[in-house]
């Protein structure tokens, strides 16, 4: 019978305590080396020490070898990619209303080596690697800025049978309960958290940099971020007889989150993006598509974390909702959610699996049902998808952006601002100047470049908004 490989073996010929060593142990004593001798065993484990760069294309030591690519400073050795000088084709939703900058980074994310298909769609502007509004379908690789810095942000709708009239009946009550029971921008959270399960998760036990953040994570949840995230109170009209909500044509109260997974997600993008880009030379204008193979450890950690945190942002809205529908003393009659800024392991048309990611684009899978928001007095969507191959299964996540936050502080004052609120008689609480209307495209161009990947079920028309700050107000 072959002996099993123990830690001490590996010390005798030169291995080192570390992340590479345990990964050569688990990987030495399971097929296909499982039932070879021992001294067969410790000859491959000698040769892939004092030769790693040979097993870099192996396909059981491979990911180990990348481990021990180590330079003489003990830094990963970056692998040297090329990127393509030809993209692969892709559609463009809307190009028209596009800005340059960001159809030019779509195109260097489509020459990259792991790129398989992608997408872009109408509200479609630059970030940082892909653009928001991006979808990217990769070979077994993510990309920690292809997904984004708020992890698993997510849009959550709840719908009441209550009467609209309800809205301007108590609208002094309905500003004071988001005031009570919701928390906004960075390092917010409330005095006592409620608890959650998410918090028994394996991956703060398993995953050293995300044990670090459990405390944080439990300080913000049911918290929302700052920026573009909001808390609204608004009119829901169902206009689809078939919607599976099983909700009537007509008009109901609604309330909608937009937020993510907060402190947590942004450090578990911060950190898997600088392990990326330490491993994966890439030319300066594709520098932000650094990847993670998921064959690796780094790219094992990453998955299990980016799933935590998505997890945790749906966590977060759901006591956001639960704190809300409580105040209102009534039970929501169905509860539409859906997030973005995520990788999803998904087939492609032809069978293909690949690693989808979604940068500000919104699932909307063949029956997936989703909400996309217009700006603070614009209408959201509430849709389902058709199942389009050629957007990838994917949608708009919003109007997008028009102007930058930069752009939007230096044109619009807060005058401005407080007059296209009254027009559409939406109440304010919060709210940046770059946050203002006129920064957002139109909604309704946006949602016209789409029929073919989403129908249209009803609308959400906010009536009182909460977002972070008050520069607005003041």
């Amino acid at each position: 019978m072959a002996q099993k490989i123990k830690g001490r073996d590996l010390s005798k010929i030169g291995y080192r305590a570390g992340r590479a060593t345990g990964m050569a142990l688990q990987t030495i004593n399971r097929a296909p080396y499982k039932q070879r001798s021992k001294e067969r065993k410790i000859e491959i484990l000698r040769d892939l020490l004092n030769d790693p760069e040979a097993y870099l294309k192996d396909e059981h030591l491979g990911a180990v070898a990348r481990e021990f690519c180590l330079n003489a400073e003990g830094k990963t050795v970056k692998s040297v990619h090329h990127i393509s000088k030809k993209a692969k084709e892709f559609p463009i939703y809307g190009e028209a209303n596009i800005a340059k900058n960001a159809v030019d980074q779509m195109y260097t994310a489509m020459r990259l080596p792991i790129t398989e298909q992608g997408a872009l769609m109408p509200d479609a502007h630059a970030g940082y690697g892909l653009p928001i509004g991006g979808v990217l379908a990769t070979n077994n690789s993510v990309i920690p800025y292809g997904v984004g810095v708020d992890i698993g942000c997510r849009m959550c709708l709840s719908v009441y049978g209550m009467p609209v009239s309800y809205l301007d009946g108590h609208k002094d009550r309905l500003k004071n309960d988001l005031l009570e029971y919701t928390r906004f921008g960075a390092g917010s959270g409330f005095k006592k958290p409620m608890d959650d399960g998410i918090f028994e998760r394996e991956e703060f036990k398993s995953i050293p940099f995300v044990k670090k953040l459990r405390t944080l994570a439990r300080q913000q949840i049911g918290s929302s971020g700052g920026g573009n995230h909001f808390v609204e109170y608004g009119l829901v009209k169902i206009t689809d007889p078939k919607n599976e909500m099983g909700l009537a044509v007509g008009e109901y109260i609604g309330i909608l989150s937009h937020s993510g997974s907060r402190g947590m997600g942004a450090k578990i993008a911060s950190y898997y993006t600088k392990l990326a880009m330490e491993r994966c030379d890439l030319p300066k204008e594709a520098r932000h598509l650094a990847w993670l193979d998921l064959s690796t450890e780094a790219g094992a950690e990453y998955w299990l974390a980016m799933n935590l945190a998505g997890d945790y942002a749906s966590a977060c809205h759901h006591q956001i909702h639960k704190r809300l529908a409580k105040a209102l003393g009534e039970r929501p009659l169905a509860i539409v959610e859906n997030h973005h800024n995520f990788a999803w392991k998904e087939q492609l048309e032809d069978g293909r699996e690949v690693v989808v990611h979604r940068k500000g684009a919104t699932p909307a899978g063949k029956g997936v049902l989703g909400i996309i928001p217009g700006s603070m007095t614009a209408p959201g969507f509430i849709v389902r998808g058709k199942g389009n191959a050629l957007s990838i299964n994917s949608a708009a996540h919003g109007a997008g952006r028009r102007m930058s936050r930069r752009q939007a502080k230096e044109s619009i004052s807060g005058h401005m601002v407080r007059e296209v609120l009254r027009e559409h008689g939406v109440s304010l609480i919060g709210g940046g100047i770059d946050e203002a209307p006129m920064a957002y495209k139109d909604i309704n161009e946006v949602m016209s470049y789409q029929s073919d990947l989403v129908d249209v079920l009803g609308t959400f028309h906010p009536k009182i908004v909460r977002m972070s700050n008050d520069t607005v107000r003041r």
